[in-house]
């Protein structure tokens, strides 16, 4: 077995300070527990704080300390955090509090690439939830977890996989006694009889120290060593991820509530990972003031993703956005992060070159964050709807909503049904030059479809580009005008005839056009005319 150990011993001081603000997480900072100091960052340390002083003491030290009380949920969060995070690497994770994550990677070493490849990736995965950690690695799990407590720094004290029981035992002679839990409760008692280290302990009779100690002590060597048995249950992530973070002080503006919404943001990346599943949505709760009594309890913000994802720069910016344009009704005090929608989905491809799957994504992000800048309701997509008039083949939606057809099977149920021969064969493709032409401008132009979807609308083209309403063009000579030019006719006529059951008929020749300057539009000529005059002709759109 091949044991891994994240220790951080400032995780209850920097658990704390996510929750401050800049100016605040600046000044030297330090914890409290029954009116005692109990943590002290390095500023706090430089001006003489220490722990086990009085608050009196310490502030008459350091007038600017920031100082807040010690808070075991808040800290038991950021270990599960961290937990979650190691996940990603081993299913063999075990949390050890009040600050030590133990991981099990024999199995993983040769995926990850061996175990120093391993630890560079764990440390980059961590790395966000803003924790120092010191890393041991060791062939048991007391042995990792106290190597991590002795010698472990930012560097790490590492033995292989390869290093024998031997090596561990070498190694582990000269650390302090006081690391075993059993070994704080009786190290006066032994120092008093001269034993300080590991090694010292193992050099007495062990029937002695059973009789005297008790069999704890021994068996918690045992185990630390090698010599006995020591198992461990592994976490299990919930299937739901919800996670609460008190802020220090009440944030008034959508920034504040943005820094510390960071840190939940930072929990539910690494639980996903965890999980193997991807974001979908997740809410926001603001718990506000209690005291504000003409204001909502909580403000919920809902976020939903156009395609599942777990890059956390991509969540900060659609939360920073959509906080943007909320307004506070009241001081928030307090924050709740909830993810109930994940999907199991691939990673995305990690691609050399461009593609079309690269530039739809990078199209769905500018999609998200406009949705998330403007409002659902202000970014529309075109939904086709079955009707032949070309005003009325599409409507705007709110590009999250699913549109509803209003006609079933694309047909109006006052509308008599299709006639289709039977055994006819599909229409030959135009064999006219200037329909040739046509197509094959059309196609630099137009996105690769597949070949039945070409084969449906060979027979008509239609422009993407529409005037808001039809324009009137003069004729000369019964050919349309065009700024003051006529226009060649290449290709038609295209006949409607719809629209007889809402009262706006429309019986329309429709035909593609060429100015002189070459650009191709999109012209149709009235069959029923008004009051017995000539049908005028009129500009529909154009082709970009």
């Amino acid at each position: 077995m091949f044991w891994i150990a994240l220790h951080a011993p400032r995780l209850s001081l920097e658990s704390w300070r996510a929750t401050l603000g800049a100016a605040e997480a600046a000044r030297p900072l330090a914890l409290l527990a029954a009116h005692r100091i109990a943590v002290v960052d390095r500023q706090a340390a430089e001006r003489g704080v220490q722990p086990g002083m009085r608050r009196g003491t310490a502030l008459a030290l350091a007038p600017d300390l920031v100082h807040g009380e010690a808070d075991a949920v808040r800290d038991a969060a950021a270990l599960t955090a961290l937990a979650h995070a190691a996940l990603a690497f081993t299913p063999m994770v075990v949390p050890e509090p009040p600050a030590t994550v133990l991981l099990e990677v024999a199995a993983s070493l040769r995926c990850f690439g061996g175990g120093p490849r391993l630890l560079q990736r764990l440390q980059a995965a961590v790395e966000p939830l803003g924790h120092a950690l010191a890393l041991a690695s060791a062939p048991t799990a007391r042995a990792a977890s106290l190597l991590a407590r002795w010698r472990g720094d930012q560097t790490g004290f590492m033995l292989l996989p390869g290093d024998r029981l031997a090596a561990l035992q070498a190694v582990l002679a000269g650390a302090p006694l006081a690391l075993l839990d059993a070994g704080r409760e009786h190290a006066a008692v032994l120092q008093g009889m001269g034993v300080h280290t590991l090694g010292e302990l193992q050099a007495l009779p062990r029937d002695g120290v059973a009789r005297r100690f008790g069999t704890t002590l021994l068996a918690e060597l045992d185990q630390t060593l090698g010599h006995a048995a020591d198992p461990r249950e592994p976490l299990v992530p919930p299937a739901v991820f919800a996670s609460r973070l008190e802020l220090f002080a009440r944030a008034d503006t959508t920034a504040q509530v943005l820094h510390g919404a960071g840190v939940l943001l930072a929990r539910l990346v690494a639980w996903a990972q965890a999980c193997q599943v991807r974001i979908a949505a997740f809410t926001l709760d603001m718990h506000h003031d209690r005291c504000r009594g003409d204001a909502p309890p909580a403000t919920r913000l809902r976020l939903e993703l156009a395609e599942p994802s777990l890059d956390p720069d991509h969540l900060q910016l659609l939360l920073r956005e959509r906080l943007g344009r909320l307004e506070l009704l009241a001081p928030t005090l307090e924050l709740e992060l909830e993810c109930r929608e994940a999907v199991h989905a691939p990673a995305p491809n990690a691609e050399l070159f461009p593609s079309r799957q690269g530039q739809a994504q990078g199209l769905l992000r500018l999609l998200e964050r406009l949705r998330a800048r403007l409002g659902d309701e202000q970014v529309l997509r075109l939904a086709p709807q079955p009707d032949h008039r070309p005003e009325c083949g599409t409507r705007l939606l709110p590009l999250g909503r699913v549109p509803a057809p209003s006609v079933r099977h694309g047909r109006h149920p006052s509308a008599p049904p299709p006639v289709v021969a039977q055994g006819a064969a599909p229409p030959e493709p135009a064999t006219d030059p200037a329909q040739a032409l046509i197509a094959s401008l059309l196609a630099r132009a137009a996105p690769v479809v597949p070949a039945a979807a070409r084969r449906r609308r060979a027979a008509l083209h239609r422009p993407v580009w529409l005037l808001d309403a039809p324009q009137p063009l003069p004729e000369r000579h019964e050919r349309p005008q065009w700024q003051g030019r006529p226009l060649r006719v290449l290709a038609g006529p295209e006949r409607i005839e719809s629209g007889w059951w809402d009262g706006g008929l429309a019986v329309r020749d429709y035909f593609v056009a060429q100015a002189e300057d070459g650009a191709l539009v999109w012209v149709y000529r009235e069959r029923l005319p008004a009051d017995d005059a000539a049908g005028g002709w009129y500009l529909q759109g154009w082709f970009g």
